[in-house]
């Protein structure tokens, strides 16, 4: 693997997983309610969702959504109903998470994946864009898969550290009902990155 592939796939992987979006939204509200080191099991419930689906569409899961449209289109309505649901809960939780419950749960984090089409299709886009034919296909796809799993936990922690800083600035319950309605907001409207 030279330089030449492998700095597109890593610039690749830097933007989707390291832009606003879903993910990060849930990974800056989970820092912010209940600091760092409890939001690791979320952060890598996405990341291991994330490589979870590259996996499927190495194997050739992907090949589903090309001969099945219905398929993306009963994801795409899962997803959004899923994701305003999160959103709710983000967006009604009190203050900052007290006791061992976490805001979202590693599962409910790996779940979000499965359900995102927009997830799907980067997964797709990689693995179509940035493996190689022939002998090279599996270990290209497990380059992709690591690099999208290095990627994707740096570029969480970022955001989850992000919230955690936040978390230093909001004194108040009044802060933090303004401060977790934002950020349910903001997760509620990526559901319209589902439908564009």
């Amino acid at each position: 693997m030279d330089l030449n592939w492998l700095l597109p796939l890593a610039g690749f992987a830097l933007i989707t997983c390291g832009t606003p979006g879903p993910n990060n939204m849930l990974l800056t509200s989970a820092g912010a309610a209940q600091g760092f080191g409890r939001s690791v099991p979320l952060l890598v419930g996405v990341v291991g969702g994330i490589n979870l689906m590259i996996l499927a569409t190495a194997l050739g899961l992907g090949v589903l959504f090309e001969r099945v449209p219905l398929l993306h289109e009963a994801l795409k309505v899962a997803g959004s109903l899923y994701l305003l649901w999160l959103a709710y809960k983000v967006a009604t939780a009190n203050g900052p998470a007290e006791g061992n419950r976490p805001l979202i749960p590693a599962h409910q984090g790996a779940l979000l994946q499965l359900l995102n089409p927009k997830a799907w299709m980067m997964a797709l886009s990689a693995i179509s864009g940035f493996t190689l034919a022939g002998e090279a296909y599996w270990p290209s796809a497990f380059w992709v898969l690591g690099i999208f799993f290095l990627t994707g936990l740096y570029t969480g922690a970022f955001w989850v550290l992000f919230g955690a800083q936040v978390r230093r600035f909001i004194h108040t319950a009044r802060g933090w009902r303004r401060f977790n309605l934002g950020m349910g907001i903001a997760t509620a409207a990526c559901v319209l990155m589902i439908w564009i």
